[in-house]
């Protein structure tokens, strides 16, 4: 078993899970795992509470050098912690196979120990920041001694309201540009009306013009 965040297979960041905790809603945190050799190298990702958090992906395979993302999300929680403390763990277990294995063929014996392979793991703890509608409502009141709690969720806040920013631009740029295009269909088709009508018009006016000619001569 390796050391908590790196092993001689894989490096993985952060070496800590930290998630921004407030009742009934969810909050995630990305883990970046690394493949450090020059062999394909499958993982897989286990915790001690399953059913509290969603993993995705929690099995892989990382190309030589290459990394991947994996999220996990904390389900939304009806109470508070104890202190405001967690006891889950996370465990990440990796191991080399063959050149261009896709993650549905690992065999169900992947990530079983045995002396015919290394297998090769890495703990990962769990914590708890607490917003400040936590601090004042969790019965402990417990707060973040050294004040990076408070600069970690004003990183965070920043940066979800700056995505939202960003998707509402989008957004609006999307909109305008399908507004731009009905406007053109819009006078596009109100041209061809036009010279539609006009046509009309003059064909009446020929067929008006040809009757009078006709009756004239009759008359006459």
């Amino acid at each position: 078993m390796s050391g908590v965040g790196e092993n001689q297979l894989i490096s993985i960041q952060p070496d800590e899970l930290k998630f921004l905790f407030e009742l009934e809603k969810q909050s995630y945190c990305d883990l970046k795992v690394s493949n450090k050799t020059e062999s394909y190298v499958a993982f897989k990702v286990k915790t001690t509470s399953p059913k509290k958090y969603f993993v995705r992906p929690n099995t892989g395979v990382i190309q030589p050098w290459d990394s991947c993302i994996i999220r996990v999300t904390l389900q939304a929680q009806r109470e508070y912690p104890p202190d405001m403390q967690c006891k889950d763990k996370f465990l990440l277990q990796s191991t080399i196979v063959p050149p261009h294995t896709d993650v549905d063929e690992l065999p169900q014996d992947t990530f079983t120990k045995d002396s015919s392979k290394t297998l090769t793991e890495c703990k990962l703890k769990v914590s708890y920041i607490a917003t400040s509608t936590s601090q004042r409502s969790s019965e402990s009141g417990a707060t973040s001694g050294d004040g990076n709690g408070s600069e970690s969720i004003s990183v965070t806040t920043v940066q979800r309201l700056k995505e939202e920013r960003d998707a509402a631009v989008k957004q609006t740029q999307q909109l305008q540009h399908e507004l731009e295009v009905l406007k053109k269909r819009k006078r596009n088709s109100a041209n061809g009306l036009s010279l539609k009508l006009a046509a009309m018009v003059g064909l009446i006016g020929l067929i008006i013009g040809f009757i009078l000619k006709l009756a004239l001569a009759s008359s006459t």
